[in-house]
C-alpha cells in the first residue's frame, strides 16, 4: 500500500514549484493515535505531505526518469498545529536540481496563516538493480488522481504532459 499525504496539485510548474492541499479529516485512522482525546496531524506527516509535494516536482523535472528518494531534512519548523477540519496548502520550490539530488523549500498554510516551513534534500538514485520504485503505470494513473496533469504548466508555458514512456506502460498494461 501507498500512502499518499496530498489530496491534490493546485498548481504545478515544471522546474519551479508546485502546491498541492490536505484536507485534514477526522476519518483519518492516525490522527486518533497521535494524541487520544485530541486528534491532530503529526508533524512527520505533514513533512511526508510537503516532501511528496516537492518531491514529485523534482521527479517530473527529470520526466519521472530518475530514481527520488527524501535524503535529508535540514530544517523543519512548525508554528502551530493542524487538526480536523483544515486545510494544508503545501508550497514546495526548488532551489536546486544537480546531478546527484535536489533541494526544495516548502511550506504549509493554514488559510493566511503560516503552519509549517522546512528545507528538504532528495537524492537521486543511480543504481540500476534497484529497479523502479514505482510501477510506471500505477505512477501515471497516481498523478493523474493527483491532478498533476490538470493544473500542471511545462517549463515552455505549455500544458504539462506526461512523458510518452509513463503513457506507454499504461496501455500495455491494459493488454
Amino acid at each position: 500500500m501507498r500512502w499518499y499525504w496530498i489530496d491534490r496539485f493546485i498548481e504545478f510548474h515544471s522546474g519551479k514549484y508546485a502546491k498541492a492541499i490536505k484536507n485534514v479529516s477526522l476519518a483519518e485512522d492516525h490522527l486518533h493515535d497521535h494524541f487520544p482525546y485530541y486528534p491532530m496531524i503529526p508533524n512527520s506527516l505533514v513533512i511526508e505531505g510537503m516532501a511528496q509535494t516537492g518531491g514529485l516536482l523534482v521527479c517530473e523535472h527529470g520526466h519521472f526518469q530518475e530514481k527520488v528518494v527524501l535524503a535529508k531534512i535540514p530544517k523543519a519548523v512548525f508554528h502551530c498545529e493542524a487538526t480536523p477540519g483544515d486545510t494544508l496548502v503545501y508550497s514546495a520550490k526548488i532551489e536546486y536540481i544537480r546531478e546527484e539530488g535536489a533541494m526544495i523549500s516548502t511550506t504549509s498554510h493554514k488559510g493566511d496563516v503560516l503552519h509549517a516551513e522546512a528545507e528538504i534534500v532528495f537524492a537521486h538514485l543511480n543504481d540500476s538493480r534497484l529497479g523502479n520504485l514505482f510501477d510506471p503505470a500505477t505512477f501515471l494513473r497516481m498523478m493523474r488522481l493527483l491532478g498533476a496533469f490538470d493544473v500542471g504548466v511545462a517549463a515552455d508555458g505549455s500544458r504539462l504532459q506526461p512523458p510518452a514512456r509513463l503513457v506507454e506502460a499504461v496501455e500495455g498494461s491494459k493488454a
